[in-house]
């Protein structure tokens, strides 16, 4: 399958590249197994304050599984992995998300029986926050993804896909992270949502967010949303760059079949 672009569905281009390179992510040769097979070939990647990563490859490479290893779920056999200079290879996933990793899977897995105001309550209760505290963040992530305001009482199941993937990245982001990592945000996503997301997270790109470490397939969305990539091939990064080192040569070489 070949990367896919978005040319009928233009995002604002990203602020420039963050001023500050403290390294709040590193990921050293880290290795790891599913089922008794090597998935992870010595991964070696970094996410500094402030910035946006893609994290990019074919289906089946490897990218998932980076981030399901970063976030605990996954245990990695060899490697280290450190946030905020504290190697967090022994933590709990619980543990790495108190200390300030969000995570939002593909499929969302937001709660369906619940509205969208009690999943964001949800994302409040992490760190017990009330009162005026929880209602400026709310506020926040309101001004993000206005949509979410105008249907607090709709359950989350009822809602379109890009409905979902708003309520899903607002709840992580009501956790206060250091670092976001999303899994395809855009997949299965309509042009003019994918849109929107984009200029939401280049929207906290610029107003101060975490750092965000996202799996993404789109080139136009991480050439608009990015200020680094990543690509993988067979359990292992193969090249990285500056976004704008992403060009169409690069993608034909290291990111189409």
């Amino acid at each position: 399958m070949s990367m896919t672009t978005l040319s009928d569905a233009p995002i604002t281009a990203p602020p420039a590249a963050a001023s500050q390179d403290t390294v709040l992510l590193s990921v050293e040769r880290v290795e790891a197994d599913i089922g008794g097979s090597r998935i992870l070939r010595g991964v070696t990647l970094e996410v500094r304050r402030g910035e946006v990563v893609c994290l990019m490859g074919r289906n089946g490479v490897g990218k998932t599984t980076t981030l399901r290893t970063i976030m605990g779920l996954l245990h990695a056999r060899a490697g280290s992995i450190s946030l905020d200079g504290q190697q967090i290879d022994a933590w709990r996933t619980d543990v790495r998300a108190r200390r300030g990793i969000s995570y939002v899977p593909q499929g969302r897995e937001i709660f369906p029986h619940l509205t969208i105001e009690e999943n964001l309550r949800v994302g409040l209760a992490v760190h017990g926050r009330l009162g005026a505290a929880a209602r400026e963040d709310l506020d926040r992530v309101y001004t993000l993804f206005p949509v979410l305001k105008t249907m607090l009482g709709r359950k989350g199941g009822v809602l379109s896909g890009g409905q979902q993937q708003q309520l899903a990245i607002a709840r992580a982001l009501l956790t206060r992270p250091k670092l976001l990592m999303l899994d395809e945000p855009t997949e299965g996503i309509q042009p003019s949502i994918i849109e929107e997301i984009g200029e939401s997270l280049v929207a906290l790109r610029r107003g101060g967010g975490p750092s965000i470490l996202l799996v993404e397939q789109y080139v136009d969305f991480c050439r608009a949303t990015a200020d680094r990539f990543y690509a993988m091939d067979r359990g292992a990064v193969t090249i990285s760059g500056d976004i704008a080192e992403l060009t169409d040569d690069v993608v034909r070489e290291h990111l189409q079949v």
